[in-house]
């Protein structure tokens, strides 16, 4: 190999990873969409839209699947939807107690969510969890509804004393806890969505043809699917501790 051809190859490899980093900068790029003119405009960004066609789409379906429910002759629909609740419950309530079951339907809803949001790539548009700024804000509710569930458990006293607990000496490592929650949160649902993409733009430099297609099907759908997995799952995790 001579050195044109080096030359002729290295330069190849600095153009796709530029052509990476300009794709990756998109992908961060919140995208305004339309500006509310109040208090000298309000951007509305992309990730907010979606997430409205979201919260649309799951309260039509709301509607439609709680019509006509009867107890004598449930319908097929009535009998889906009566198992995927209790399935939902059942799971939750192993994982916070039977304390936590008031906040069943919050961690429910964040499932449906986040769920529904890794997968709306395959419509066609730009996941809202590609947006720190909505894993921000899903991190920051849950954290607020732990620290919350706690005072209710132990009340005020109680809650500020655990933070003495087992010994006064860890009391700014438990203060800090308090802050290290949410952005372990925020940073590993928005640290897989954004990794998958660069997997899939280094797969498609490397093999152009089938194989990304496959992994496609795997970050769009099975990792989507367990990324909100685990945001709910120690997101419950954090509400036992706080209500035990």
């Amino acid at each position: 190999m001579n050195r044109k051809e080096i030359c002729f190859i290295f330069r190849k490899e600095v153009v796709q990873m530029d052509a990476l980093v300009e794709g990756l900068m998109e992908e961060l790029n919140c995208e305004t969409v339309f500006t509310i003119p109040l208090f000298g405009g309000i951007p509305v960004y992309e990730s907010v839209v979606v997430t409205w066609i979201i919260m649309a789409v799951v309260f039509l379906l709301c509607i439609l699947l709680s019509r006509n429910l009867s107890v004598e002759n449930p319908s097929r629909r009535q009998v889906v939807v009566e198992t995927a609740i209790k399935g939902l419950n059942d799971f939750f309530t192993e994982t916070i107690g039977e304390k936590g079951k008031a906040y069943i339907p919050y961690l429910s809803a964040i499932a449906i969510y986040i769920g529904i949001a890794n997968l709306i790539g395959l419509l066609g548009f730009k996941p809202p969890t590609k947006d720190m700024n909505v894993t921000a804000t899903l991190a920051l509710m849950s954290i607020v509804l732990i620290e919350v569930a706690g005072i209710r458990a132990r009340g005020t006293k109680g809650w500020l004393k655990s933070f003495a607990e087992p010994m006064p000496i860890i009391l700014p490592i438990n203060i800090l806890e308090v802050f290290i929650k949410p952005l372990s949160l925020c940073m590993r649902l928005f640290g897989n969505v954004l990794g998958s993409f660069v997997i899939m733009e280094l797969l498609k430099m490397v093999v152009p043809a089938v194989l990304p297609a496959v992994f496609s099907c795997y970050f769009d759908i099975f990792d989507g699917l367990i990324q909100a997995y685990v945001f709910v799952f120690l997101t419950g995790l954090f509400i036992k501790e706080a209500t035990e």
